[in-house]
């Protein structure tokens, strides 16, 4: 598997500057741009829709945008978003009646596809998919909103997964989604997962590309 993927999501980021923010974040030394997009129905929160991920791409932004879609249901908004520039979309299983058919729906789009975890979603989920799949995104906190902690149990099953994608022979990431901070992203890596999110801890602090060079630190000393 290719190298570490740091992807901030722009849902800490200042909306009254986002081009700028992105630009800004990518240029001290981020890879991916990552949207947390909730709709007030799959999950308690509202946050945004395609038309930013399409202003981002007409602003210039040329990084992957990865897209954690946290709507139900999911099928029309991943075709909107493929559309708008998404390069990677993942969903949750309990939003889409047909699984299957939702991650064919994003590789029919030329984007990259993914399931998204939450915290007590099993494993299991994976088994019939996982042909389908470019990434996993396992939840480590309840979704909905950002700046939670970081549910510690959750290493446990980034272990587990991990173990499952070795069986599988696929090359899968596995990406992680809530409470990624410089004091505890090598041990998420070293459980086993290669793309990391984060918001607050990014665009929370006066200067990310100290921030962003104190996570890859730790990722070095893996």
């Amino acid at each position: 598997m290719s190298s570490f993927v740091i992807a901030p999501s722009i849902l800490a980021a200042d909306f009254a500057c986002l081009g700028q923010e992105v630009d800004d974040v990518l240029k001290a030394g981020a890879d991916v741009v990552h949207f947390d997009v909730m709709d007030n129905h799959y999950v308690p929160n509202l946050t945004f829709g395609p038309m930013i991920c399409k202003a981002l791409r007409q602003y210039g932004v040329t990084a992957p945008i990865d897209v954690h879609l946290m709507v139900q249901p999911v099928d029309d908004m991943i075709s909107a978003f493929a559309e708008a520039g998404a390069s990677w979309i993942s969903f949750h299983p309990e939003a889409s009646q047909h699984v299957d058919r939702s991650l064919q729906l994003i590789q029919e789009h030329g984007c990259k596809a993914g399931l998204a975890l939450n915290p007590a979603t099993p494993l299991n989920c994976l088994e019939h998919v996982m042909h389908r799949l470019d990434h996993v995104l396992v939840m480590s906190v309840n979704p909905g909103f950002g700046g939670q902690s970081f549910i510690p149990s959750i290493l446990d099953k980034v272990v587990q997964l991990k173990q499952m994608i070795i069986a599988s022979g696929k090359q899968i990431r596995i990406e992680i989604d809530g409470g990624v901070k410089v004091d505890n992203i090598r041990a998420i890596a070293e459980a086993g997962a290669d793309t990391f999110v984060a918001g607050s801890a990014i665009f929370g602090q006066p200067d990310y590309m100290k921030v962003i060079g104190e996570m890859r630190h730790q990722l070095s000393l893996i």
